[in-house]
């Protein structure tokens, strides 16, 4: 255990952005973690999070000016979804869920959590978080969410996407990919993972994509604006398949943890219509995870 990683803290003095995000807007990615008292974390996670509760999130959508989220379940709670079961529960409807998931879950396990407001399994692929899923149990996971009209999650490192797009195009469920793909901005626009990732988006109806961890990719640190050119490319290839979020309380950040404010403040750089704005903030979380529904 004392070899585990801890992660820093979040930015506590979140900052009210100058954008004020329009009604109904969603935090498409975001985290709730412990606390570690009463939702202990997995004994074999890779890292250690600050504990980062619901009431705590709660004060950060009141700041941020954001009302719906899709609390996406992280690799250190293991399979062991009941923080997000019952953060959803308090919700009032205004939050949906993200699983982890694996080969012991049956039909009605997931039936249960899809009558708690889950939507979708998540898996990593990037390497510091475990790498590479076992392929069997993956496959068998994604037969069981198909009937329930899920998606599935996908976190990858962007040099390793290329070499996915064999399993891409036959997955039966619509996928996100997290976090524009980790693409690093000194790389450029033209770099061969985002110029994949941008054609993905543009071609495969099943392929979402969330304009999403602009601190992980930036090389110029805060405010981050070197991300902009990458989300607006990726917005102009596949408008009605964006999500946005701020990946609160940003697990495993090496180098600059954010202020969630600047990260809002991003929203009307990467889209400056207000149009737009509305489509990744509020329609499209709204028809992919059903709120109201």
């Amino acid at each position: 255990m004392t070899n585990i990683p801890t992660c820093r803290p979040p930015d506590p003095d979140t900052h009210r952005p100058k954008y004020r995000p329009p009604p109904g807007s969603c935090d498409a990615h975001c985290h709730i973690f412990g606390p570690g008292d009463r939702y202990p974390y997995a004994p074999d996670r890779t890292y250690t999070p600050p504990d980062a509760p619901l009431s705590r999130f709660k004060e950060l959508q009141s700041i941020l000016g954001l009302e719906r989220a899709v609390l996406v379940n992280a690799s250190c709670h293991g399979t062991d979804n009941t923080v997000i079961v019952d953060a959803i529960a308090q919700s009032g409807g205004r939050y949906r869920g993200v699983a982890n998931a694996d080969d012991s879950f049956t039909e009605r396990m997931f039936e249960d959590l899809h009558q708690a407001g889950f939507r979708g399994v998540r898996f990593n692929f990037v390497k510091h978080l475990g790498g590479v899923p076992d392929m069997d149990e993956f496959h068998g996971v994604i037969a069981r969410i198909k009937p329930l009209g899920w998606h599935v999650d996908l976190h990858f490192d962007a040099v390793d996407l290329v070499g996915y797009d064999d399993l891409l195009h036959k997955l039966p469920v619509p996928f996100i990919i997290d976090h524009m793909a980790r693409v690093p901005t000194k790389a450029g626009l033209a770099q061969e993972p985002f110029r994949h990732l941008v054609n993905l988006a543009r071609t495969t109806p099943a392929c979402w994509v969330k304009i999403s961890g602009a601190e992980r990719i930036s090389s110029n640190g805060p405010p981050f604006t070197d991300a902009v050119p990458f989300a607006q490319a990726l917005i102009a290839a596949a408008p009605d398949r964006i999500l946005w979020g701020t990946d609160w309380p940003h697990p495993n950040i090496a180098r600059h943890m954010p202020n969630d404010g600047d990260l809002v403040d991003l929203v009307p750089l990467f889209a400056p219509d207000p149009a737009i704005q509305r489509k990744i903030l509020v329609d499209n979380p709204h028809r992919l995870y059903g709120f109201g529904a």
